[in-house]
């Protein structure tokens, strides 16, 4: 019995030692419990060195649009537009057209002439401009985390979606859009490449 208690007596003694300490180190308003603690995960731990991966680098970067409230038709000559341009240059077109500067040629359909050399019949679609432009911006930011170095859109496609009905038995516009940037360098080789072949 006499044992037990001496030892009891220790171990108080040791905290009190300990507190004593850590009330000496502890910086102004900050508990001294919470600095023992600090002290001992401090200990206990060892710090992980963390190797950071590096970017893989695609040859592709997509971005698609499912579903969309706009015109197939007016979605399909929207993308002849941009196909074949860089990202940013893609933008401001589409942004010339919503400020009704430059026209969308649509020759293929029955619509006014616009002015412009060799142009005939055009549109300002700018529901379907301000929808692809998104998608666009997507892809460009897409192809920013990619490493694509000169990019330039390879595809621009619109397909039509299932559409809903609305009311009195008319059907709603719906569209699936979708963009792919490439190098435009690499695209150019692969292309050379196919042509000797």
């Amino acid at each position: 019995m006499v044992d037990e208690k001496k030892m009891d007596n220790e171990k108080v003694e040791v905290k009190t030692e300990v507190v004593k300490d850590v009330k000496k180190d502890a910086p102004k308003g900050v508990p001294p419990a919470q600095v023992a603690s600090d002290k001992s995960d401090k200990v206990g731990k060892k710090k992980k060195t963390v190797k950071k991966a590096e970017p893989v680098k695609k040859d592709v970067a997509i971005a698609n649009g499912f579903g969309m409230k706009i015109s197939p038709k007016q979605c399909k000559y929207t993308c002849r537009v941009i196909r074949g341009k860089s990202p940013d240059a893609a933008v401001a077109r589409l942004q010339a057209v919503i400020d009704e500067k430059r026209p969308v040629p649509m020759a293929g359909l029955e619509v006014g002439h616009k002015r412009g050399k060799g142009l005939a019949g055009g549109k300002f679609p700018k529901n379907a401009c301000k929808g692809i432009m998104e998608i666009v911006k997507q892809a460009a930011a897409n192809a920013v985390v990619a490493g694509i170095e000169n990019p330039v859109i390879a595809i621009a496609k619109s397909n039509q979606a299932s559409a809903p009905y609305r009311k009195a038995g008319r059907k709603a516009k719906r569209t699936h859009i979708y963009i792919e940037i490439r190098d435009k360098v690499r695209m150019m080789e692969a292309k050379k490449k196919e042509a000797r072949k």
